[in-house]
């Protein structure tokens, strides 16, 4: 993006185009009827009653919201690329690459939502020109901004991208309905895996604005501000029970994003060749003693990727809890491996970081490095193994000072949550961390 041209694409209505490919009758009654047949009048003719009401049917021959509109339409587009010369991703169907005078372009697209990227502009203009005989007129947006999915996305033409989703931070104060004035330093306390058993529930209708403004901050922790995940990820398991001290803590989620609504995340790469993750789990924090596990993918400047889980299981040891969380993880940084290499760029080195040395012992020997302890680790945890001797991942050890993954594992506070954070928002490249022993 940096020195080529990145183009958003709307294509209106476009998955109301695709043919539907099964037998779909519509029924239509009251004023629904009485619409349709004032815009076409011939479809008075089949009207007919049933028990005394005035009623019409009719086959439906294009896409229609909730009948595998979306799906018909992720056919009819991809065939349409396909047949254009462009080559799906293995591992994201709704990637699409060509090789262009030289040069890759590539398509993704969310329904009917697009981006198209390619180093020359009038290569851009003629992929758009092709994709417009076949669906009519699109909505182009170009230049170095743009909104997409909820995204305000912004390449200043350094090699990096920013994002920033006031907007929605925004609607979801609006849906909380109470003040958020007051400045706070982090978006959780040291007691956000407490739960107080006698506060009461909270009644119906806040019960239902919790939920909604949860599932907002879900989105906005996993695009535009993985600041906020680790707090999100763990009301995200209260909805079903949700009480005054967990509507106290989302509102501390909240100020603090009140208070920095402007912050930017921003992501880049130091070298696509080379893929850093971090692995960390904390035992036994939840009620029901089950570990929390977290992770994040970086290319050097900014993550990728982060998860922060509840683990489905309960384990016996803080070692236990790690080989699971690399379990849990580590498909994550496979998967985006794989992406990668279809995309063209072959990783040289693949760097898992943790920083418990019995279960970096663990995952580099599997039941070889079993104690009387351990035994019980079912074999299904130690595929991290395979993959070390395979050459295509290595572990290493990283000092819990720069372990980059406690952010989505711990409620941090003070410097090191700052010190974390600057990092995981792309404000400083993860070569910061040299000081405190961390070696790339």
């Amino acid at each position: 993006p940096g020195d080529g041209e990145w183009l958003e694409v709307e294509m209106i209505d476009q998955a109301m185009n695709a043919e539907m490919d099964k037998f779909v009758l519509v029924k239509f009654t009251g004023r629904a009827l009485e619409i349709i047949c004032e815009v076409n009048l011939s479809f008075k003719v089949p009207v007919r009653k049933e028990k005394g009401r005035d009623v019409l049917y009719l086959k439906l021959a294009k896409a229609l919201y909730g009948c595998l509109s979306a799906l018909l339409w992720y056919h009819l587009f991809k065939g349409t690329l396909e047949k254009m010369g462009f080559k799906l991703n293995r591992y994201d169907p709704c990637v699409a690459n060509k090789n262009i005078k030289g040069k890759q372009c590539t398509i993704g697209w969310w329904v009917d939502d697009n981006f198209i990227s390619h180093k020359r502009p009038k290569v851009v203009d003629g992929v758009i020109g092709a994709i417009e005989q076949r669906f009519g007129k699109m909505s182009v947006t170009q230049g170095d901004q743009h909104m997409f999915l909820g995204m305000n996305m912004r390449f200043p033409g350094d090699g990096t991208v920013q994002i920033h989703m006031g907007d929605y931070i925004q609607e979801a104060a609006d849906t909380f309905g109470e003040p958020l004035t007051r400045k706070i330093a982090s978006p959780a306390t040291n007691d956000l895996f407490e739960i107080d058993e006698e506060q009461t529930e909270l009644d119906d209708d806040k019960a239902a604005r919790f939920r909604s403004v949860v599932m907002k901050l879900q989105w906005v922790a996993e695009r535009g501000r993985p600041d906020i995940r680790l707090p999100i990820a763990y009301l995200a398991t209260r909805n079903q029970s949700c009480t005054n001290h967990d509507w106290w803590k989302l509102r501390r989620v909240l100020l603090f994003l009140m208070d920095t609504i402007d912050n930017k995340r921003i992501m880049g790469a130091d070298d696509l060749g080379v893929l850093y993750t971090w692995i960390d789990s904390s035992y036994a924090v939840h009620l029901d003693m089950r570990s929390h596990t977290g992770g994040v993918i970086s290319f050097g400047r900014g993550i990728i990727h982060a998860k922060s889980n509840k683990q489905k299981l309960n384990t016996k040891s803080s070692t236990e809890a790690e080989v699971v969380g690399v379990s849990d993880y580590l498909p994550f940084n496979i998967w985006i491996r794989h992406f990668m290499e279809d995309q063209g760029y072959k990783l040289r080195e693949n760097i898992v970081y943790q920083d418990n040395e019995s279960a970096i012992k663990l995952e580099k020997n599997g039941r070889m490095s079993c104690g009387q302890k351990s035994r019980h680790i079912n074999i299904r945890y130690f595929f991290i193994t395979d993959r070390i001797k395979a050459g295509e991942v290595s572990v290493q050890h990283c000092p819990t000072e720069a372990m980059l993954a406690d952010f989505f594992t711990k409620p941090l506070q003070g410097g090191l949550f700052h010190r974390f954070r600057d990092v995981i928002m792309g404000w400083k490249p993860i070569s910061a961390l040299a000081e405190f022993g961390f070696q790339s």
